[in-house]
């Protein structure tokens, strides 16, 4: 009779387990991330050069969010900011190649919890790797071109292998980061290729931006692989699928940067049977915000959690809310604000200390560089390509490695943020409202501003490890 019992018990924790607060079976999720892909080189977002069918088939299908917004323009920041719901000086991880705080709760963490199964198969860049426990399915964290980078087919099987059982599964692409060695580049003439006004017109810009965008149709093609794997799982109509660009390309304005090039992401969800197809939501969200959506969706409640963190106000939970609202149409706003935090130090080829701390509006976009006095610098700058763009147009060169102190950009007016407002007293109070809001964000995040910048190699493991 007791074994009975048990039995009993066991297979209703596993109905539990699978079923979400709402009384519906809970979804499965596949999250498909870009790397260094900027939003406006696909077709859902404006390109009219770049292929990206499969990505236009996935927006077709389901919904695009119009203001989603990085909170760091490097990668492993960005990963760790998502995975954690946490601002990237509060988790730690605000320089490139860290680690967050130990302590912190996760993703995989948090689905687990909620019945999940929970796999990463491509780019890993997050630490400590036991903070993070993914069921790795294999990849890397840098693709040379060589060989195969990513095994998509162990995809498949994992989700095969998790019959009945809700799972989570991240495809973390390397494209397309540089050096953009995959994809057809004959598929992409040079010459006939239009490039942004924030940009400077050169023969090597031109060459570089054709193997970018034949890294992007080759990305493209892995996104239309993952839809057809999960076509053929039979399970799309329980499939939650999300797709991120992540931050901009690398080239000058873009990653690196807390400009629109660099924070502004594309987002794409699609959701049979909760999301209308073809669709767009203006509501501005940040990646701080994903991780508690996805608790949402899975059936738990973010506002009740234990982030395993506590910010400068004394306060336990995630630094973002749940948009499940806004993913099924009933909401079309969310955030009035949202930050950007970025830092050169320890980065390769970067300034010893140039911080940058950004606020942005639907209308305003403002950004404090703490470092001005010193020279901005990155692996781009010490570039070919960079060293043409100074050569070409030296004016517009410098204005990417000697910045003011304050920037102002009505971001609705100017996009591509050429014209700075910040000197105009006709927007001074914008600007104090807006460094207001600023200070306000980084007051709760603990940071310090320049001691903040320069304890940066302290969460980078390499030279933490080494003393300096």
């Amino acid at each position: 009779m007791q074994i009975r019992t048990m039995i009993w018990l066991l297979l209703m924790l596993a109905a539990t387990a699978t079923t979400a607060q709402d009384g519906k079976v809970k979804p499965n999720i596949v999250f498909i991330m870009a790397d260094d892909l900027a939003m406006k080189d696909i077709s859902p977002y404006g390109s009219k050069q770049v292929r990206t069918p499969h990505i236009a088939r996935l927006a077709e299908e389901g919904l695009c969010l119009d203001n989603m917004y990085n909170v760091v323009p490097v990668c492993a920041p960005t990963r760790q900011n998502l995975l954690t719901g946490l601002g990237p000086v509060r988790n730690g991880a605000y320089p490139n190649h860290s680690e967050i705080y130990k302590g912190i709760k996760t993703l995989p963490v948090y689905l687990q919890e909620l019945g999940y199964r929970t796999a990463l198969i491509g780019k890993k860049h997050f630490g400590p790797e036991a903070a993070f426990p993914f069921d790795f399915l294999g990849g890397r964290d840098h693709d040379d071109g060589k060989g195969q980078e990513v095994d998509l087919s162990k995809a498949a099987e994992y989700i095969a292998a998790s019959g009945d059982q809700p799972f989570l599964l991240m495809f973390t692409s390397n494209q397309p980061h540089s050096p953009w060695n995959r994809g057809n580049r004959s598929a992409y003439n040079p010459a006939q290729l239009q490039l942004g006004p924030n940009m400077i017109d050169t023969k090597l810009t031109r060459e570089k931006m054709a193997d970018y965008f034949a890294e992007i149709t080759y990305l493209d093609s892995l996104v239309g692989t993952c839809l057809d794997i999960i076509e053929r799982s039979g399970k799309k109509d329980n499939t939650l699928v999300l797709f991120a660009t992540e931050q901009g390309n690398s080239f000058p304005f873009s990653k690196w940067t807390l400009y629109d090039q660099g924070l502004h992401s594309g987002f794409i969800v699609r959701w049979p049977g909760r999301i209308k197809q073809g669709t767009r939501n203006p509501a501005m969200v940040q990646y701080t915000d994903i991780l508690p959506t996805l608790i949402d969706i899975a059936g738990g409640d973010p506002a009740a959690i234990h982030t395993g963190s506590t910010d400068a106000n004394g306060d336990t939970g995630f630094d973002g809310t749940s948009f499940k609202a806004v993913l099924t149409g009933e909401r079309t706003h969310m955030r009035d604000y949202v930050f950007g935090v970025n830092t050169t130090r320890g980065i390769i080829k970067g300034s010893a200390a140039y911080a940058n701390r950004s606020v942005r509006t639907e209308k305003y976009l403002y950004i404090w560089n703490l470092n001005s006095g010193n020279r901005f610098s990155n692996v781009v700058t010490h570039s070919p390509l960079f060293q043409q763009w100074l050569h070409t147009d030296p004016a517009r060169a410098r204005q990417y490695v000697q910045r003011p102190e304050e920037e102002l950009y009505d971001v609705v007016s100017d996009p591509w943020q050429l014209k700075n407002l910040a000197a105009d007293s006709r927007y001074a109070d914008i600007k104090t409202g807006l460094r207001s809001k600023l200070d306000g964000f980084m007051k709760q995040q603990g940071d310090k501003g320049i001691q903040t910048e320069m304890e940066a190699l302290s969460r980078q493991p390499r030279h933490a490890a080494e003393g300096d």
